[in-house]
């Protein structure tokens, strides 16, 4: 038996904001980021209809990008102070994912970190208050998924938290919040919606609800994102809703080892952090590459290729995805390898093997479509740092 899971309601379009006018309760708490949205008057507009709903409201802002363990401990120990019966969360992905894992230890003060490592294995929720999200950026869809990333910086290492209990009751997905994005995050985002939906597709938990969001979202990605790059705002409103349909099909099929190398890679390096969205975008052309060696996977790349226009060969169309995947980064100036990025080569070297390590052991990895293991992980983040072919 399969399980599809989405939020119970999701509401989008113009002015889709004003929905939070119908929420029902008495304390609100919203969680955000680094004033981004205050600037923009989304913040005053969340609080107005709250408070038209008859809520009392709290804020917990400043969440950080690539939010830590210490920030989501703080937020709980507000929420457990307060006792919201609604947590609304808006911005990008970090305060969503933040806030996600702040309403499970709200909820069970008694949990550990620890404990939610263990994927699917999170206590029951909405005993003390429901989730709302809204998000500001189109790529990491965390308002309609089972997952959450919250970054150890201690010891350099993301972890993808995945339970059903964290996806949000209600999102509301408001193309007037994507509008404000800056062109790089527009790049990045995109890029982010891709992978999960090239990634849903080809994943061994890939199923007939989930086949048609990834292709109908790699299809939106290919036509507007570029155009969103470029300040298109009909495109950028469907950028949002592409992203979203990309989060609804990994939520559900899962994903695969070019998230499980971004976590592990993003806050390793000492010539800076790595943007998960930028480091999906250049990791998956060499991860197509080396899962091709899968004949289903193959296929299935040829299928994806076969959607967005590209014909010939399975051969011929595998290659042309990648093509077209490092047009897209060249257009929008993503480096194509961690040499181009700035990593320093001794640092790289020095740290390989420990990043291949956790990498093999993310939870992401376990639905890659061909199976990897330490040793041909190195290799391949070898390709990628100097930017040779994989064929292996």
């Amino acid at each position: 038996m399969s399980r599809f899971t989405l939020p119970r309601d999701i509401y989008y379009g113009e002015h889709a904001l004003e929905e939070l006018k119908n929420l029902q309760g008495k304390k609100a708490m919203i969680v955000l980021g680094g004033g981004s949205m205050r600037r923009f008057g989304f913040l005053d507009k969340v609080i107005s209809y709250l408070e038209e709903a008859g809520m009392q409201i709290q804020l917990f802002e400043n969440v950080e990008p690539d939010p830590s363990v210490e920030t989501v401990m703080k937020g709980a120990e507000a929420m457990r102070a307060f006792e919201p019966d609604w947590i609304v969360s808006i911005g990008g992905g970090s305060p969503i994912d933040a806030a996600k894992a702040m309403w499970a230890f709200y909820e069970h003060p008694e949990t550990t970190f620890e404990d939610l490592i263990t994927p699917f294995n999170f206590p029951k929720l909405r005993t003390k208050a429901k989730f709302c999200a809204i998000p500001s950026t189109s790529g990491t869809a965390t308002e309609v998924t089972a997952f959450s990333v919250i970054t150890d910086y201690e010891k350099g290492i993301k972890y993808p938290l995945a339970d059903f209990e964290i996806t949000p009751d209600i999102a509301i997905v408001d193309p007037a919040l994507a509008e404000t994005m800056p062109k790089h995050l527009v790049a990045y985002t995109g890029m982010d919606a891709l992978t999960h939906a090239i990634e849903a597709y080809v994943s061994t938990l890939h199923t007939v609800f989930t086949d048609p969001l990834a292709i109908k979202a790699i299809q939106i990605v290919n036509t507007d994102l570029l155009k969103s790059y470029d300040g298109d705002m009909d495109c950028r409103a469907q950028m949002h809703y592409g992203q979203c349909l990309a989060g609804m099909a990994f939520s559900n099929a899962l994903l695969g080892i070019v998230h499980s190398m971004a976590h592990k890679t993003g806050a390793v390096f000492s010539t800076g952090h790595i943007t998960h969205g930028l480091a999906n975008a250049m990791y998956l052309p060499y991860v197509i590459r080396y899962n091709s060696q899968n004949a289903e996977a193959a296929e299935r790349y040829a299928q994806i290729a076969g959607a967005i226009g590209i014909t010939g060969t399975q051969e011929e169309c595998i290659s042309g995805l990648c093509a077209r995947i490092r047009e897209m980064n060249d257009y929008m100036g993503i480096p194509k390898t961690l040499q181009e990025f700035g990593v320093r080569e001794g640092e790289f070297k020095e740290k390989l093997s420990a990043i291949a390590e956790a990498a093999v052991s993310d939870a992401c990895t376990g639905s890659n479509p061909r199976s990897i293991d330490p040793a041909t992980m190195e290799k391949l983040f070898t390709c990628i740092y100097y930017g040779k072919e994989v064929d292996f």
